[in-house]
This record gives C-alpha cells, sequence and structure tokens, in this order.
C-alpha cells in the first residue's frame, strides 16, 4: 500500500570496475605480484547537503601488523567531483585536481598502493568515501591516522564497500 512518504537517498558509494573482489588491475606490482597497481574507478551519489570536500581511503582491514593498512588515503576532493576515474592514485600521473592531497600509504610511498593480501583466508578492504564539511588544513606529510582523526569531526555522512582478494 502506498503511503506517500517519500523517503531520501542515501549517500552512496559504487565502481564500474569492482565486483566483490578486486581484477588484476587493483593488484600490487611487486612482493610476488604482477598487477598493474591501479586505484579502482569509483564514483558516489546522493551528495550530502553541506559537502566542502571528500575524501577516499582504502584499508586492509585483515593485514598481518596488528594494525591494518592503509593502501590509499586522499583527501580535499573538491566537492564538485563525484568520480575518480582508474588509476588516479598514481601520484606521477597528476589527474587528481589540484586541491586534492595523497598522503603516503603505509608502504611509505604518495598514492595508491595495491592490494596484496598474504596467504589463507580473504583480506578484507575497505572502501569508504566521506563526505566532508570543510577541507581539511592537512598536508602530504599527515599520516592516515591523523586524516582519520581530522575526519572524524568533520564527516557530514560516509558510503562504504567492502572488497576482497585473495593471495593468487
Amino acid at each position: 500500500m502506498a503511503t506517500g512518504t517519500t523517503f531520501a537517498q542515501t549517500f552512496t558509494l559504487k565502481s564500474n570496475e569492482l565486483g566483490g573482489q578486486f581484477t588484476d588491475k587493483q593488484y600490487l606490482n611487486g612482493m610476488g605480484y604482477a598487477g598493474g597497481n591501479q586505484s579502482p574507478q569509483l564514483y558516489w551519489e546522493n551528495i550530502p547537503k553541506g559537502t566542502k570536500s571528500f575524501a577516499v581511503t582504502i584499508y586492509d582491514l585483515d593485514a598481518p601488523t596488528g594494525s591494518g593498512f592503509w593502501h590509499w588515503v586522499v583527501f580535499n576532493i573538491p566537492a564538485d567531483i563525484t568520480e575518480l576515474t582508474s588509476d588516479v592514485g598514481d601520484v606521477k600521473k597528476q589527474l587528481l585536481p589540484l586541491e586534492a592531497v595523497q598522503i603516503n600509504n603505509d608502504m611509505g610511498l604518495p598514492g595508491y598502493a595495491g592490494v596484496a593480501p598474504n596467504a589463507g583466508p580473504a583480506h578484507r578492504y575497505l572502501i569508504t568515501v566521506y563526505a566532508v564539511d570543510k577541507k581539511l588544513d592537512l598536508d602530504k606529510n599527515a599520516t592516515p591516522a591523523y586524516v582519520g582523526f581530522n575526519l572524524y569531526f568533520s564527516t557530514l555522512e560516509r558510503a562504504s564497500l567492502l572488497i576482497y582478494a585473495q593471495k593468487k
């Protein structure tokens, strides 16, 4: 029975490249992997009112480190950008808007580090886009944890994808 009530659409993260698993394009090219080391294509819809910028992170929940593993952290993506094309995480290509900041991943390198799960059960990779109420006053030397701390206090909404990868 229709009640006439309308529901607001929720902030949503999607990808035309990813299903439930990463492809060879997103795997690391190194450490025994021959992947493309390309960040995935991502886009988001139903932007929250008041959004001033976006941040995107990719985090391995199951890395054997005791603290997970940050594969990609980029913030201060302008509010009018709602899609990141494949491989924008390669800092040498300079495909992101100038305002966007890619910090060092947990390999100590700026930009995207491809997934590289160790042998055993599949790893869970959490890809999150944050709608932020301001531009973060941080630079490329910020750590992933410090960016996360700042996002905690400035996020209007966030949307995530959970993607799996196993050692090939």
